[in-house]
């Protein structure tokens, strides 16, 4: 019965679209305040309550004033106000004046009794004052009235009146007014909303019985949801909208209910997805229910204008897209009794409707994550629209000038051919249209690619058109398909290639005159279902514009190319970026077609970026050559170079071998060719390098080395590189920049792997790894900084990002390489040829082709008349050395040290002699021996050049001791009464060798002479004497003094006296002294050594006296200072003036250890000592003693007189004692 009212249902809903408020004017005050209320409206701010009787603010809440006396108000019969109480008064508002109070009980007062007794309705009553301000009977007559009303008509829980004095309104007034009403509302609201839940609840509960209607649930559900919409409460009715739509897709799916799917009408094929009336609900209704074509749209719409008026575009794009794809495939189902291609014309229009509707609110969207997910629906939509077109566009020909892109197989290849119950036929007056698309296809050619690559072309369609087409044909069987093609030959090759074998197939259909045979008696030909094709859709499109994009080539291109943008443009402004980048490459294709190829060129090099990231190569291999072509129609060199590199390093099994050996031949021409604007070319995709595996190459601060580097090349054949450098980067020195190694000749490259060898230069301490390869093909730089991935996962030559780069080179800090040392530490004989050793030790270092110079010092030299040995040092296990790498002659002052050497620690055996003028000289045993290291000291300068190009040096000076065999000092042993002296002679060995003496003499100065034979050889005779190493042996000579005479000038000459020794030596010259070099003899000979001693005559007649003078008798204490004196006393003049040029002066020098002693005068100098004899002179010297105990006294000597002149009377002593300091109390505190 509800379903009867339907068409007035639309018409009130069309005609109301706020609420409204009825006046009860009882006193015919509305025209005096009808301006005061409706400049009121809209309410600013309402608060009302939802569904779920939550408050919720509503902004500009319209509505309208309406008397109670209007037609519009009373013209409805009972069961209208039941069934469209949306439309009713939400609030009466009841006028009244009066200014007495009878008339008020008498007249008034019943009448409003009677006005508001009914329950339904939602009052308050608006007291008007009519009374002057300066009236005082008459104001208070009012407020007596008023007050009256309040009383009757008010409640404690509800105040229901309200006053309005129209000669001074008050701002209170109009917000008291304002809330009166909202309360009405919202009270009526929700007793509204209260029926119409108990009446759906009624409806939803008889649902799956038999009597369910869904037009009388469809009239309750949306006119509640209406409800919600002019109340402002948008949610509430998009809610309801939300339900109603899950309630009939229920009702569709259930068994029995099942009714006509609807879009068979003119102009059904345009989407009416944002027009609610469309089509009249009355137009749509079956028995019961409503068509599924148009109710859903049309609830779909309803939605979108619901969230519009929410700000929401973002929502209606998401549902939108949503809806599309599910409507879609509910057009699928129902694709047999709709029109030719009624799918693919209806989702275009959907699609560019919402596309068009949303893009105009885009800029309500609120928050950039919203925004960046609104282009990314937009996007989808204008692909899914392009997707749909294409289809529709290759249906009637244009397939072979769509570009056969991966996007485009891989959109079209999925998409399902047009499903009719039967194929459209041919027109009869068609064959002239027959006859231009089979021009068409005859006419089409494959482009062939770049670099002559052939590749099969991708699939636009998921099966055979002209297969399918005729599948669908009335007259022939659906599964008969070899009757389609006359036999199987033709369709057996149309297997092998579905896209290049169609042209074979409309030629072998095409005839003479096209349209003589009927086309239901034979398969009709592609061009006959191109022709069929569009005149059908011609018949189902209704939208000009579609219907012009599809009219020509052009008009096809110039949409596809605004479809196209538009996608890649939304793609670009939303997360999918990557997707708006592919769409570039669609639109490069068609300014490739017409030449812009500066456009096509910037949007291939986008797509190859993407593709190349995500190591996508299949579709790499597609783009790719078509870049490379558009670069070198632009004279682009460099990018055209670098096309064609990263072709050559895509997977070798995406070309054949012939085209990549045509790329090749082209990066080489170009390189050997004049470049206008050379640029160093990456080709880290192409040549990838590495180190060798094993351990880095290590060496030693300054080394040079050979570097070997495994280099990969992905070339097709060999290439030839005029030069090849390799930088080193330090590892753990920021402050080092990269250091190139090059190689010094051209090098060829071989496909695949190929080892490198480069001389390596000295480089400093650090650990390195493999930098950039750089390198030069003819006048071509390029550069790669790959590492190669050639080896498994688990080698070492397995290189990669995730990995830390494995060092190549290691070059240790400075550090010790050789050692060079003496072999003995002892002396060796003075003017003796000696074998003087020099231990040379590598210290981890090879000595190979060292070569080791030797400078001697002064004094010293190589006896060049002998070879210089080499021998092993040690016990280390070496190999045999031949007696002809053993001996070695100085070249050039060096030598070259020997291969078994230089890898272990060798001594070489150099024949020196140091030479010394000087004669040994003996010493009086009871003097100390005094020996100066310097005396016998000699030096040999040592430079060592080793390492690979001698770039090592070591240097180094050794000291070598040389000293005499023997020292000579001598003891007077006894002295007889016959003037004979017994002189001992006592030699010390000063060589760690055993010395044999066997025969000693001595030459007497003058005053002495021998006694007994007088051949001066001594008293004792036992040689030969043996002396072992650091001991001592004695002699005895018997000697007496003689007088001389004044006219023997030879023995005055002669004023030492020599001591001869014939000995000979038996030691090791690795511990020191040894046998003597042989030169020019086999056999070893005797040696002589000599030595001076001084003899003094007894002091029989002495010229000067010294004396020590008693020290103080409070003795010495360390700190103290203490004089120190001695007497010199002339006993008579000298017999000679040689001793002093002044006789008068004497030159005195006092002596004393100064770790006991601190001297504090002069040490030296002279003093006056007259000539006469008896004279006397005392010297006084302040002397410090450091050390407590029993120390020598300082002494004091004449240095220009001969001992023999000098009396010691009264001597001094050997030792004094020298007392401790005395105890300090200085801070030492009282008891």
């Amino acid at each position: 019965m509800m379903a009867n009212f339907l068409a007035q249902f639309q018409i009130i809903k069309s005609a109301c679209d706020h609420l409204i408020v009825a006046v009860e004017d009882v006193s015919d005050l509305w025209p005096i305040v009808k301006n005061g209320f409706e400049e009121r409206l809209p309410f600013k701010r309402a608060c009302l309550n939802n569904k779920t009787r939550n408050p919720v603010f509503v902004e500009n809440l319209p509505a309208e004033f309406i008397l109670t006396t209007d037609s519009r108000l009373r013209s409805r019969f009972p069961q209208e106000q039941t069934l469209f109480w949306f439309r009713e008064p939400y609030a009466t508002v009841v006028l009244v004046t009066c200014e007495d109070l009878d008339e008020f009980k008498t007249i008034l007062k019943p009448r409003l009794k009677l006005i508001v007794q009914n329950e339904e309705r939602e009052w308050f009553i608006v007291f008007v004052s009519k009374a002057h301000p300066n009236n005082d009977q008459a104001t208070k007559l009012a407020k007596k009235v008023y007050a009256k009303l309040e009383v009757d008509f008010s409640s404690k829980k509800r105040e229901r009146c309200c006053k309005l004095d129209i000669h001074g309104t008050e701002a209170s007034f109009w917000e008291d007014l304002e809330l009166k009403i909202m309360e009405s509302i919202r009270n009526t609201l929700d007793k509204r909303l209260q029926f119409y839940e108990d009446e759906i609840r009624k409806l939803g509960e008889q649902r799956f019985l038999p009597v369910w209607n869904f037009c009388n649930f469809f009239i309750l559900k949306e006119s509640l949801a209406f409800m919600f919409e002019i109340a402002h409460l948008h949610d509430d009715s998009l809610r309801e909208y939300d339900e109603l739509e899950l309630c009939y897709l229920e009702t569709v799916k259930m068994v029995g209910k099942q009714k006509d799917f609807g879009g068979t009408d003119r102009g059904d094929d345009q989407a009416a997805l944002l027009n609610p009336g469309n089509k009249p609900l009355t137009q749509i209704i079956q028995d019961d229910s409503f068509r599924e074509f148009e109710f859903r749209q049309y609830l779909f719409a309803c939605q979108t204008k619901l969230l519009f008026k929410l700000n929401r575009p973002f929502e209606v794009a998401s549902r939108g897209y949503s809806f599309i794809i599910s409507f879609s495939k509910a057009l699928g189902l129902h694709e047999n009794i709709l029109p030719f291609c009624m799918r693919e014309v209806w989702v275009i229009t959907a699609c560019l409707a919402l596309i068009n509707a949303t893009s105009s609110h885009c800029n309500e969207i609120v928050g950039p994550d919203i925004e960046k997910e609104f282009y990314r629906l937009q996007g989808d939509l204008y692909s899914l629209c392009r997707a749909k077109f294409m289809r529709l566009a290759y249906i009637i020909g244009y397939g072979t000038n769509m570009e056969r892109s991966p996007l485009n197989s891989a959109s079209l290849s999925m998409l399902p051919w047009p499903k009719p119950a039967v194929w459209p036929t041919v027109p009869p007056d068609a064959s002239s249209e027959v006859l231009e698309k089979e021009k068409i296809i005859l006419q089409a050619n494959p482009r062939m690619k770049h670099f002559g690559i052939q590749r099969k072309p991708l699939p636009l369609e998921p099966s055979l058109l002209l297969r399918e087409a005729n599948r669908r044909r009335a007259s022939l069987s659906a599964g008969n398909v070899f009757e389609m093609f006359d036999g199987s030959g033709v369709d057996v090759s149309l297997r092998g290639s579905p896209s290049s074998k169609i042209h074979a197939i409309s030629m072998s259909r095409t005839n003479s005159s096209p349209g003589i045979e009927s086309s239901t008696d034979r398969p009709m030909r592609l061009s006959e279902i191109y022709v069929a094709a569009e005149n059908a859709l011609k018949q189902t499109i209704s939208n000009p514009d579609l219907l012009k994009s599809l009219s020509s080539l052009d008009e096809f291109e110039q949409k596809y190319l605004e479809l196209t943008k538009g996608a890649a443009d939304n793609y670009h402004h939303s997360w999918w970026k990557r997707h708006g980048v592919v769409l570039d490459g669609e639109i490069a294709s068609v300014c490739y077609k017409h030449n812009n190829f500066d456009l096509a060129a910037k949007s291939y090099e986008k797509i190859c970026a993407l593709y190349a990231g995500e190591g996508w190569e299949d579709l790499l291999a597609e783009v790719l050559p078509n870049l490379a072509e558009c670069q070198k129609i632009l004279n682009d060199q460099a990018g055209y170079l670098s096309s064609c590199v990263r072709l050559l390093s895509l997977d070798k099994g995406l070309f054949l071998t012939k085209e990549r050996q045509a790329v090749q031949l082209e990066v080489v021409r170009l390189a050997h060719s004049e470049m206008k604007h050379p640029v160093p070319l990456d080709v880290s995709s192409l040549i990838t390098f590495s180190g060798n595996p094993g351990p880095p190459l290590e060496l030693c601060d300054g080394d040079p080395g050979t570097l070997c580097v495994t280099v990969w090349s992905g070339f097709p054949d060999d290439i030839t590189l005029e030069s090849l450098s390799l930088t080193l980067i330090a590892t753990y020195s920021a402050d080092e920049g990269s250091k190139a190694i090059r190689s010094s000749t051209a090098i060829i490259l071989k496909p695949g792997r190929n080892s490198i060898t480069l001389s390596l230069p000295p480089q400093k301490p650090g650990s390195y790894v493999l930098g950039v390869l750089t390198g030069q093909i003819g006048h071509l730089r390029f550069r790669s900084h790959s590492f190669s991935k050639g080896g498994p996962a688990d080698s070492d030559d397995f290189m990669s990002y995730e990995k830390p780069t494995r060092p190549i080179l290691k070059v240790s800090k400075p550090r010790p390489l050789v050692d060079l040392a003496g072999a003995a530490s002892s002396a060796l004989l003075m003017n003796e040829p000696q074998w003087v050793g020099i231990i040379v030790r590598p210290i981890s270092y090879s000595l190979k082709g060292a070569v080791l110079h030797i400078d001697t010092g002064p004094g010293l030299e190589i006896e060049k008349s002998h070879a210089i040995e080499m021998e092993r040092y040690g016990d280390e296990d070496l190999p045999a050395v031949t007696e002809e790498s053993n001996q070695f002659t100085l070249q050039g002052g060096g030598i070259e040290l020997p291969g078994w050497a230089s890898n272990a620690t060798s001594v070489l055996w150099v024949p020196v002699r140091a030479v010394s003028d000087r004669i040994a000289r003996g010493t009086f045993l009871v003097i100390p021996q005094k020996q100066s290291v310097v005396d016998g000291m000699r030096t040999i300068a040592l430079k060592l050049e080793f390492g690979v190009a001698h770039n090592q040096i070591f240097e180094r000076t050794i000291a070598v001791h040389f000293t005499d065999p023997f020292h000579v000092s001598t003891r007077l042993a006894d002295k007889c009464n016959d003037g004979t002296l017994l002189l001992q002679v006592i030699l010390h060995s000063q060589v760690k060798a055993t010395l044999t003496i066997y025969d000693s003499w001595l030459d007497l100065q003058h005053g002495f002479h021998h006694i007994g034979k007088g051949d001066s050889r001594p008293t004792s005779g036992f040689f030969p004497l043996v002396v072992c190493p650091t001991s001592r042996a004695g002699i005895l000579f018997s000697i007496c003094s003689r007088s001389t005479d004044a006219g023997d000038e030879t023995e005055k000459l002669q004023q030492d006296s020599i001591l001869n020794i014939r000995y000979a030596i038996a030691g090791d010259r690795a511990n020191g002294a040894h046998i003597p070099v042989a030169v020019g003899s086999p056999g070893p000979e005797d040696l002589i050594f000599r030595s001076s001693l001084v003899l003094q005559r007894p002091v029989l007649d002495p010229c000067l006296a010294v004396g020590f003078l008693p020290l103080p008798s409070s003795g010495l204490r360390v700190g103290q200072l203490v004089p120190m004196k001695w007497r010199i006393e002339r006993l008579k003049d000298f017999q000679d003036n040689t001793v002093s040029k002044k006789d008068d002066e004497v030159l005195y020098e006092v002596n004393a250890n100064s770790e006991n002693w601190m001297i504090a005068g002069r040490k030296r100098g002279h003093v006056l000592l007259p000539t006469q004899q008896g004279s006397r002179i005392i010297i006084s010297i302040l002397c410090l003693p450091l050390v407590a105990g029993f120390v020598r006294p300082p002494q004091l000597g004449l240095p220009n007189v001969t001992e023999a002149n000098i009396s010691c009377n009264p001597a001094g002593p050997h030792l004094i004692c020298v007392l401790p300091p005395p105890l300090s109390s200085s801070f030492c505190l009282p008891a």
